[in-house]
């Protein structure tokens, strides 16, 4: 089979250090170790470059991430996902199992539309002096949901023993629910998989503190 021009170019990530979506992207690109281009998108200089009708053009949702891959663009974090786990080689990031890949997309569907589009930039922009409390409730009773349902289904990770796209949703919220001061203890299966996790190069490699976009005082 061979392969066109355009499936031979790297992808380019449009994202922002400190992101949980673009975060996502990068982890699954690490894990599947596929090079990348990336290309910043500061979600709150000049007012937040992602609302510029240059970028609009790119993701008319106008949030991160945006991905050019195969000569298509992709403006959902699991969309992207999924797709590069369909045309890659790589450790596989959807179970075979149809009961443990389904397991997989609802936990992703618990972080990803149940919790972190209620605490991200745009929405506790529009909150203003009660921002932190609002993102730590939502935060908290997501954590509540997810705890039980990980405690069953986990087992090194969050689904058995393999790492797959609930992992890679899991490490950004929790960053993300550190960053507004949730206790994260209180949910030990959470904070378990967490620190396992973290330990993972393609973790390591993807975190927030060491992307081209990333503040030298953010640094790590």
């Amino acid at each position: 089979m061979r392969l066109s021009i355009v499936s031979l170019a790297k992808p380019i990530l449009h994202g922002y250090f400190r992101s949980s979506c673009s975060w996502r992207v990068r982890i699954a690109f690490a894990l599947k170790g596929i090079e990348y281009e990336q290309i910043p998108v500061n979600l709150v200089k000049d007012g937040g470059q992602q609302l510029t009708d240059q970028y609009k053009a790119l993701n008319p949702m106008q949030q991160v991430p945006a991905v050019e891959i195969d000569g298509i663009t992709l403006s959902q974090s699991l969309a992207v996902i999924q797709y590069i786990d369909e045309t890659r080689q790589g450790p596989k990031l959807l179970p075979a199992c149809p009961k443990k890949r389904a397991q997989v997309r609802m936990i992703c569907d618990i972080i990803a539309s149940g919790i972190q589009p209620l605490q991200n930039l745009y929405v506790i922009q529009k909150i203003g002096a009660d921002k932190a409390q609002w993102a730590q409730h939502f935060i908290q009773r997501g954590f509540q949901a997810l705890e039980p349902i990980l405690k069953g289904t986990a087992g090194t990770y969050c689904v058995g023993d393999e790492i797959s796209m609930a992992d890679i949703c899991l490490v950004p919220q929790v960053y993300n629910a550190e960053r507004f001061k949730v206790d994260v203890g209180q949910f030990p299966t959470i904070d378990r998989l967490n620190q396992t996790l973290v330990g993972v190069e393609a973790f390591k490699l993807s975190h927030p503190s060491c992307q081209p976009d990333t503040p030298a005082d953010l640094r790590s």
